[in-house]
């Protein structure tokens, strides 16, 4: 009788003492704030937890995710954007940039800027070409460096069909210079039963440790399209020669005779984007941090050059405003920074 008992005891304790672990569990769960990963689920308000705002390191330009991968005439920094549910934009860049007291601006002739891609992996019956172009970030002050970009490519893929998968590479074949394959999905076309999987929402990227932790988690989440909504590479919180960034420029450098970039920051983030943004279009708007004025007061240089949007296509004359269909959702992309006059919106 008292084995039995015993025997008893110690299951009761057992089942006890699992029935704690999981309520435990299941606390700890409810306290904690969900992934996306783990949905679709109900949504939730939680208090804002300030311990989830602390500050993070900026990347060093020789971080690997940073340096540049391949020989100078191969595609880099590659990054899709939508132009329609039947057409991709794609845009890479190749050659090495140039910083110094004295730059020579590239010769975007001399690439071709060429994609072939197609239905299955290997299989390439199109080829589109597109055109090409180079900027420079210019700071005629003693002291200050002066910036020229690779060549940037641009080519729009028409006449694709919607919610299919497409591979495809990049580069100038005529230089055997041509990218690894790359796949990407078209969007559905307008309807009210037809929508974007999942889309990703995003801004005040720049280049940190917690950057890490956010496109991580975004590749993990497999978005069928990205909204970068401004603040993209901070490469405003530079000095020209490289100098750690501050989080309030004009406090940290009170003597400069302009509001300065390091513009190498923009082919590291280039280059960090471009596991996600070669598979998934992303479309940007324009922040403050993209302003960086230059020489002859000359603005948004980088912005303007680096990144295709699908402004003609939807009427505007700016890359600042922008539309686009997804399925049936009509995305609006409004920047901050379009005059509010009758050649503005």
């Amino acid at each position: 009788m008292f084995r039995i008992n015993f025997v008893m005891d110690i299951f009761n304790i057992c089942t006890v003492l699992i029935m704690f672990c999981c309520l435990t569990e299941f606390i700890v769960a409810e306290r904690r704030i969900p992934s996306t990963v783990e949905g679709p689920f109900k949504p939730v308000t939680h208090r804002f937890d300030p311990s989830l705002r602390r500050g993070s390191d900026d990347l060093p330009m020789n971080h690997s995710r940073l340096t540049k991968k391949v020989p100078s005439i191969f595609p880099e920094q590659i990054a899709l954007a939508i132009s329609s549910p039947t057409s991709m934009l794609v845009s890479w860049i190749t050659g090495d940039a140039q910083i110094g007291p004295n730059v020579t601006p590239l010769d975007p002739s001399t690439v071709a800027s060429e994609v072939w891609y197609g239905k299955e992996s290997g299989m390439y019956h199109f080829i589109q070409r597109g055109v090409s172009t180079v900027y420079s970030q210019l700071y005629p002050f003693e002291g200050l460096l002066n910036y020229t970009s690779g060549i940037i490519h641009h080519v729009k893929l028409e006449g694709l069909e919607p919610s299919k998968r497409y591979y495809y590479k990049c580069g100038d074949s005529t230089l055997s210079a041509m990218s690894k394959e790359h796949v990407f999905e078209t969007v559905p076309l307008p309807s009210p039963h037809m929508f974007p999987k999942r889309i990703a929402v995003v801004g005040d990227l720049g280049l940190t440790s917690n950057t890490t932790t956010t496109i991580d988690h975004m590749i993990e989440n497999d978005p069928a399209m990205i909204l970068m909504v401004g603040d993209l590479s901070y490469a405003n919180q530079y000095l020209t020669t490289g100098g750690k960034g501050a989080p309030c420029f004009s406090c940290a450098f009170p003597d400069a005779p302009i509001r300065e970039t390091y513009q190498p920051r923009w082919d590291g983030w280039g280059r960090f984007m471009e596991p996600l943004t070669a598979r998934v279009p992303m479309m940007v708007i324009e922040g403050n941090h993209e302003i960086e004025p230059q020489a002859g007061g000359i603005t948004f240089k980088s912005y303007t050059e680096r990144f295709s949007v699908p402004s003609e296509e939807s009427g505007s004359n700016s890359s600042f405003y922008y539309s686009f269909n997804a399925g049936g959702i009509h995305f609006l992309m409004l920047g901050a920074y379009v005059d509010y006059n009758s050649t503005g919106i």
